[in-house]
């Protein structure tokens, strides 16, 4: 893993910046992260290996145009979508709010133009709450080179009912790292959802370094989804992480679902009083992907909720590990932490492991774990077979059971026909690779 920090650079981001119109705070972070970056330790976590993954070779940053077209295999229905955000590459092709929300101070809008219009709003949170630009190698790699995201921002009190919505696509249709930021911010009382999507058009071989900030004020509750369907040439570090005031609720629900080599550093800070998380996470690993996941809930508040539920399901030679971390601190007097991951294999060569971390230090606590990892039950599929099913289609129905355990519990119905489908299309393509072998 390249750590070399190349003069032009220097120039490059500085003229990147400037075609953006950043303020000046954005361009100085960037100058003081690139020349600290190489000195930073690596973030480590248990029993995942990926030092030596291509995460740092960046390539020099460049103001590019990419092709709108890109967004056609994803079917967006750009007329319907009252609040939506669609970037390819560094390209913004869609940014749509709806009046009545922007009336109400709502602002969703890509980070650039958030930058330039609220440059004191973002300023306060930009890499300084939830995840800090000097965290570690990885974060300042992202503070330096940065090229896209979001900014989303509800006032106090605002109810959004109808989801906010963001494509991110990957131009990999050239030699281009990808970089996006998302910042969340929930005010006072609020309440908001937000579906993410990312996923890859082009077979360039990339990088991909993702970080998602989210703020949620007192009593604000945000629900959050994902569905990540990076490509097979994309090595991903992706840093997603929740700080929470006091009674304010955020609800995570994630598919991993990509196709190349992914380090997740998946976090909640439960910082205030009665505040409470739900972490739903899913993830199929095929072929010979690596799909390291470590999903943390600290407990800093009293009353605190955390609760992980991880499920996961590895073919071919795919590695997959779920490492589910709870820490309840000294003095989080009455707080909860449980957590659940089990991994499913259909195959001899795949490689599973389920890692439940506990870390207490208060005695007036709750807390549990269980998890797993096996191969598929062959009672239940010999059921199947002997009604004439086919092995793969009695297999895709056994993980579609023990997938859907997770899934059931995710509350918007949209996320969870959206996630089912990408968990089938990853299924048949990874049946299909094992049948081409």
């Amino acid at each position: 893993m390249e750590t070399k920090v190349e003069p032009e650079f220097q120039s490059a981001l500085t003229t990147y910046a400037k075609d953006h119109a950043e303020p000046a705070w954005s361009l100085e972070l960037r100058q003081k992260m690139l020349t600290q970056y190489p000195t930073l330790p690596l973030p480590r976590y248990e029993k995942i290996d990926y030092q030596k993954w291509d995460l740092l070779n960046a390539t020099k940053p460049v103001t590019t145009i990419s092709d709108a077209d890109l967004t056609d295999d994803l079917n967006i229905d750009f007329a319907a979508s009252k609040n939506l955000l669609v970037e390819v590459g560094k390209s913004v092709m869609a940014a749509q709010l709806d009046p009545a929300l922007a009336a109400q101070g709502v602002i969703f809008t890509d980070i650039f133009t958030a930058m330039r219009d609220y440059p004191e709003l973002v300023e306060k949170y930009y890499m300084k709450t939830a995840v800090k630009a000097d965290n570690n190698r990885l974060t300042a790699f992202h503070a330096a080179f940065m090229n896209g995201g979001a900014f989303l921002y509800v006032p106090k009190n605002v109810a959004i009912k109808d989801p906010i919505q963001a494509y991110y696509i990957q131009d990999s249709t050239r030699k281009q790292d990808f970089v996006p930021h998302v910042l969340v911010i929930a005010e006072e009382g609020s309440e908001l959802t937000y579906h993410e999507n990312l996923s890859t058009s082009g077979t360039e071989s990339n990088l991909a370094n993702i970080v998602v900030e989210v703020i949620a004020k007192d009593n604000a509750h945000v629900h959050f989804s994902a569905v990540d369907q990076l490509s097979g040439k994309t090595t991903t570090y992706l840093n997603r992480h929740a700080i929470l005031a006091t009674d304010a609720t955020v609800d995570w629900a994630v598919g991993f679902m990509n196709d190349g080599n992914v380090v997740g550093d998946f976090s909640t800070d439960l910082r205030g009083k009665g505040s409470h998380t739900e972490v739903k996470v899913v993830a199929i690993t095929t072929g010979k992907q690596v799909q390291g996941i470590d999903t943390k809930v600290t407990n800093y508040g009293q009353h605190t909720i955390g609760h992980i539920l991880q499920h996961g399901v590895i073919l071919e030679d795919s590695t997959l590990t779920f490492n589910g971390v709870g820490h309840i601190v000294k003095g989080a007097r009455g707080s909860d932490a449980q957590q659940e991951s089990r991994v499913l294999m259909l195959s001899t060569t795949a490689r599973g492991d389920a890692d439940p971390i506990l870390l207490i230090d208060e005695n007036d606590v709750t807390a549990g774990h269980a998890a797993s990892v096996g191969r598929v039950d062959e009672g239940q599929m010999y059921y199947l077979m002997s009604r004439g099913i086919s092995k793969k289609v009695a297999e895709r129905l056994v993980i579609r059971g023990f997938l859907g355990s997770v899934i059931t519990e995710i509350p918007s119905k949209t996320v969870r026909e959206r996630l089912t489908a990408t968990i089938e299309r990853k299924l048949e393509n990874g049946q299909k690779s094992e049948s081409d072998s």
